[in-house]
């Protein structure tokens, strides 16, 4: 691996030379000489340096964005050689869009740790256009997304269905029903999720296909959020069956089929366009299309 590039990602990461010096167990001189030969390197000055801080100039923004890249391909390159030798083990990151990542993902998570103690899974929830950027910036190594997203510089693969379902409150004009024309929903208080959601993209077909305009929208970036909203009588919305299922045990929301059938999404895997997955990768992708662990619907 290319020290020099290791040492310059240190550098603008920890915001100093000496911390940098630090992480690395270097001199602060060493590091200096490192950033110095770089810059030789590339032909111009990448840092701005005071005493009191260190930033990134035009080029260095651009020599710290390949740089990660470079760094990242060499890590991949070392894990896969490695894993021809070994069993699944190792570091495996996950990006999740909020309905999965939060009433599924756990589970699956659960299932893994048990059958594959080495894999050490860590996750990082967003909504489905922020993972999908995590995988481009390559700071996951898989994603998973909501509904029908798309990308050409991605690999993108559905595994599994999705129902969502209108939710309303308990001890309401609703109660006695179990389907309802999505017009009939249309003055009331809808609490939808933000753009880039698939949650808030699956709202809007809805409302789309059957020509409903709501009179008030309200917005939230939290999906538990959304259903104490509902609970509280605030207004309905359109939730994974996954995400209700606590509440429909315990009785505290009641779920209507809009217009006699569940929306039906697709939750998808992506990850970088590559033929070459680490076995911690393999294993996960391998979990998801088998469906172990998934929770079930009540």
């Amino acid at each position: 691996m290319d020290q020099t590039l290791e040492v310059f990602v240190t550098v603008v990461e920890k915001g100093n030379f000496t911390r940098a010096a630090e992480e690395l167990l270097m001199t602060q001189p060493a590091v200096s000489q490192y950033i110095q030969a770089l810059e030789r390197s590339v032909g111009t000055r990448l840092l701005e340096r005071t005493n009191k801080y260190v930033r990134l100039n035009k080029a260095g923004e651009i020599v710290y964005h390949h740089a990660k890249d470079i760094l990242g391909l060499y890590t991949r390159m070392n894990t896969l050689v490695d894993d021809l030798m070994h069993r699944a083990g190792g570091h495996l990151s996950i990006g999740s869009s909020y309905t999965f990542g939060e009433y599924m993902l756990p589970h699956v998570i659960a299932y893994m740790r048990e059958h594959y103690p080495l894999i050490r899974p860590s996750i990082t929830i967003g909504n489905t256009t922020e993972v999908g950027e995590m995988i481009l910036r390559h700071e996951a190594d898989v994603g998973i997304v909501e509904g029908d997203y798309q990308h050409e510089m991605l690999h993108i693969e559905a595994f599994a269905e999705d129902e969502m379902v209108v939710m309303v409150p308990r001890n309401g004009r609703y109660d006695h029903l179990q389907e309802i024309s999505v017009q009939e929903l249309a003055n009331e208080t809808w609490i939808v999720r933000e753009a880039g959601s698939g949650t808030r993209a699956a709202t809007e077909r809805l409302f789309s296909q059957y020509q409903v305009h709501p009179a008030h929208l309200v917005e939230f970036g939290s999906t538990q959020l959304i259903k104490e909203s509902v609970e509280a009588g605030l207004g309905v919305t359109l939730l994974s069956r996954w995400a209700v299922r606590k509440e429909m045990q315990l009785g505290t929301l009641h779920m209507l089929v809009p217009n006699g059938k569940p929306v039906a999404r697709q939750f998808s895997w992506i990850t970088q366009k590559t033929p070459y997955h680490t076995k911690v990768v393999e294993v996960f992708l391998e979990l998801l299309h088998q469906q172990r662990g998934f929770p079930t619907y009540v």
